[in-house]
């Protein structure tokens, strides 16, 4: 059985976000609504179906992991292949590679992993992290999560 859910407006209405970066989760949050992903699961997933896509910090404040982040769940360049990037998603996926900070996740110091062609080092086990996503960035996150909820259906 499913567990229980905060929706994405409950998460929002309980840190202290404003102006861009609230209008940008205020955003993701019609984004999720509209794709039926579920937020504010067990360690802050986002879930279709059941299925994990992602996982999210949410906590207002201006240090990293927040006011928000993403962490897409698994090797988007490898396991989902109904995803294409052009060269400028491509830069800002790369932009956005989570380098291991030994945060506990058993990954330390990170591993060498090729995303969408080109190679890093000292990479985390969740390989990208989307800070405060917005823009273009945002809609590069939300391309990502819409081609691994497919991958779903499929």
């Amino acid at each position: 059985m499913s567990e229980k859910h905060k929706s994405m407006n409950e998460l929002i209405s309980e840190v202290n976000l404003s102006g861009d970066t609230l209008s940008n989760a205020n955003d993701f949050a019609s984004f999720l609504e509209r794709e039926g992903m579920l937020a504010g699961g067990e360690h802050g997933s986002i879930t279709y179906n059941d299925n994990i896509l992602c996982y999210m910090h949410i906590d207002g404040n201006n240090d990293i992991p927040g006011p928000w982040t993403i962490w897409p769940d698994g090797d988007y360049s490898e396991d989902t292949p109904n995803l294409t990037l052009n060269a400028e998603e491509k830069d800002i996926v790369w932009a956005n590679i989570n380098i291991c900070g030994n945060c506990g996740a058993k990954c330390a110091p990170g591993k060498t992993k090729s995303v969408f062609g080109k190679s890093f080092n000292n990479v985390c086990s969740a390989p990208l992290q989307f800070c405060d996503p917005q823009g273009k960035t945002l809609e590069c996150l939300k391309k990502i999560l819409r081609a691994k909820k497919e991958s779903f259906i499929q």
